[in-house]
């Protein structure tokens, strides 16, 4: 009977060792399960912060160009400014300092080779000279200006990337680029501008060479319906040289 006891002992012990076991376990299984979900959890918070500047900014792309960014009248913009223009076919040699008057430029001496048509949007980091843009100006380009005010303003930075995405294309139309002004550039734009548009313009004649004028539209706050009236106003075709690239 001791014997028998003693066995019935054991049997117990172990039948109470190996349920603390399988509890063990199960609860070892739950802690993984948790550890895994909240990792899953944190993993997809992470992805779709990331994705959705991403989207708004695919959002700001799909829609037409004048629905990009303020409208038209709450954009802050001033009148057009037009002065008399000079300095086609002044070409400097490159690395030559030409101080130009205007912030931003419009019209003057510059550069042989102009910015790459392609490149639509440009960083103060990436963004070629002034002597260089002004000649893509020469050729019908429309530029767009931002300041440092916009650069750091994301939303409306995303804006004018959105808005220079809109002339991606591979026609002269499109001779539109975005370009940061920086404050070692020049002057701040007038009145509390933050954004200006400029043109190189012959007063509508292709290729004239007198009555040339330089144009800027400065507003307060980057427009695509702005920026839709005045590439329709002052196209690639009213410049000094529109068919260049």
């Amino acid at each position: 009977m001791a014997k028998t006891s003693a066995k019935n002992k054991e049997r117990d012990r172990r039948a109470v060792v190996e349920q603390m076991r399988r509890d063990q376990q199960r609860a070892e299984r739950r802690r993984t399960i948790v550890v895994i979900s909240a990792c899953v959890a944190v993993a997809l918070v992470i992805v779709a912060l990331a994705a959705i500047p991403l989207l708004k900014q695919e959002k700001l792309k799909a829609g037409a160009l004048p629905t990009i960014g303020a409208s038209a009248s709450a954009a802050g913009c001033q009148k057009l400014i037009k002065k008399d223009a000079n300095g086609q076919q002044q070409h400097k040699p490159e690395g030559t300092v030409i101080n130009y008057p205007d912030s931003p430029p419009a019209f003057g001496p510059h550069y042989p080779t102009p910015a790459p048509f392609a490149r639509k949007f440009y960083t103060a980091d990436e963004r070629p000279q002034l002597e260089t843009l002004v000649h893509n100006l020469e050729h019908g380009y429309n530029l767009l200006w931002y300041d440092d005010t916009v650069a750091k303003n994301k939303t409306e930075l995303n804006q004018v990337k959105a808005i220079a995405s809109k002339f991606s294309g591979t026609k002269l139309t499109d001779k539109f680029i975005a370009v940061p002004w920086r404050p070692e550039d020049g002057q701040p734009f007038p009145n509390g501008a933050h954004i200006a548009l400029t043109h190189w313009s012959v007063g509508g004649k292709a290729g004239a060479t007198a009555q040339q004028q330089g144009i800027w539209q400065y507003c307060g706050k980057p427009s695509g319906a702005v920026v839709s009236t005045f590439v329709k106003d002052y196209p690639y075709t009213d410049s000094p040289e529109p068919q260049a690239m």
